[in-house]
């Protein structure tokens, strides 16, 4: 049965006297850091020298190398990039890592592939928001949250949860509500949702559509505007009303066009990839396929970054979007 906690469940006194070290100031870094600070919690930033250490600076935080966070803090939060964590954690942090401690996570995949390997004298733990940081940042500033995943993956101390529960309410996850889930379940589902719907399915249907009405001798404009542009419009329905509320808010003629006609796109061959994706996540496959590929410097995600540039759908959709006025 699902447990979902919200503030009452939830005491930011777990917290006290601790000093919560955030690896990485990216997207999430700076949000959770700074919402953390603004709930009263004693905040540090662990960071190389970039941007992102000048900003968290520019933020008013003490900002020191991410060795000499993890040695000074007593929950060290990981935030940096998947590919990178096994590498700074070995070097930087493990050896700081003493009994007492939590680690802790807004994404459960190197530890539940086991590219880290904590001790087992202190608490692993995660706190995930369902959101960009920035969505995360405004909606606390303006008293509310987003709703997150929280999950335990070692209890040394015998209070994890109730770090783990402090540190959601410190960033704004159970004003809304943070679901209470497993290191394996958030990362499988999380890969899943990427790899087969939200990145690479959207993605490659998009562009699917969009080619079909172009070599079909349509302006590309016109199936830029049908294929991806509407798509914000369906999905702001969906968020907001969900699939049948989306469904009642198009034309008949469009719902009975799309009952009808989208099993034929996610068809039974269709499923059965998608399963075998599945398959390969919980196996591991993907996970050594994604490491292997990030210690060779990521050649092979290069060369797709640069074959979907010149895609024609790129360069329709920036002309479209600076026409429309929403890039420059």
């Amino acid at each position: 049965m699902t447990r979902i906690y919200y503030d009452k469940d939830a005491s930011l006194s777990a917290l006290k006297g601790k000093t919560i070290a955030i690896v990485g100031y990216g997207n999430q870094g700076q949000a959770q850091a700074n919402n953390l600070r603004n709930s009263g919690c004693k905040v540090i930033i662990g960071s190389v020298k970039d941007a992102s250490y000048e900003q968290a600076v520019k933020d008013r935080f003490k900002v020191c190398s991410i060795s000499e966070a993890a040695k000074k803090a007593d929950i060290i939060h990981i935030l940096i990039p998947d590919e990178y964590q096994a590498q700074v954690y070995r070097d930087q942090i493990a050896p700081h890592m003493k009994e007492g401690k939590a680690l802790c996570f807004s994404h459960g995949f190197n530890i539940h592939f086991k590219q880290i390997v904590p001790a087992t004298d202190i608490d692993v733990i995660m706190i995930a928001p369902k959101a960009p940081g920035a969505m995360l940042r405004k909606m606390y500033l303006q008293g509310s949250g987003t709703p997150g995943l929280m999950a335990i993956s070692q209890n040394a101390s015998g209070k994890a949860k109730q770090i783990a529960l402090a540190m959601a309410k410190g960033v704004g996850l159970t004003r809304i509500g943070v679901v209470e889930t497993t290191f394996k379940e958030e990362v499988e589902t999380d890969l899943f949702g990427e790899q087969v719907v939200l990145v690479g399915g959207v993605s490659e249907l998009m562009k699917a559509g969009f080619e079909t009405l172009v070599r079909a001798g349509y302006q590309p404009e016109i199936a830029y505007f049908e294929c991806i542009n509407e798509l914000k419009l369906i999905i702001d329905l969906v968020y907001e009303h969900g699939i049948e509320g989306m469904m009642k808010a198009v034309s008949n003629t469009a719902e009975y066009g799309g009952r009808t006609r989208g099993k034929l796109i996610v068809n039974e061959r269709a499923r059965k990839v998608m399963k075998d994706i599945l398959a390969d996540i919980k196996s591991g496959k993907f996970a050594k396929e994604w490491a292997a590929e990030s210690q060779k410097g990521l050649p092979e995600l290069t060369k797709m970054r640069e074959k979907g540039k010149k895609h024609l759908v790129e360069k329709i959709g920036r002309d479209l979007r600076k026409w429309a006025g929403i890039e420059k």
